[in-house]
């Protein structure tokens, strides 16, 4: 095979970081498990600070606009090594994104309505 096919087969096959996380995160969420950034970074040997952005990206409505839900390790499930400070766990969801709109309404007073974010 030749070298410039190879490099296109290799660059074909390469998945982006995101997608990796995000097919993670959802497979989590099928098990109804939370992970933390120390474990998604022993699954997908990326960098714990390099997952708590592209979780911040997922929740962008150009990248899925998923709902990331982020809550508190319950102190019993602390595992080796992570026994210091907060422990914060993850996991994503599918959801609309709506926005607040307000509208004005007589007497100064407002009226806020959902929208859908498409």
């Amino acid at each position: 095979m030749r070298r410039t096919q190879r490099r296109e087969l290799i660059r074909a096959a390469r998945r982006r970081q995101r997608d990796v996380l995000c097919d993670v995160m959802l497979s989590a969420r099928q098990c109804e498990t939370w992970l933390t950034l120390d474990e998604l970074s022993k699954l997908t040997n990326y960098p714990p600070a390099s997952i708590s952005a592209q979780l911040r990206h997922l929740r962008k409505p150009e990248y899925g606009g998923f709902a990331v839900e982020k809550r508190q390790r319950a102190a019993g499930r602390t595992l080796r090594g992570e026994d210091f400070g907060t422990i914060w766990e993850y996991q994503i969801k599918r959801a609309i994104r709506r926005k607040i709109v307000a509208a004005r309404v007589r007497r100064g007073e407002r009226e806020n309505s959902l929208q859908q974010v498409a």
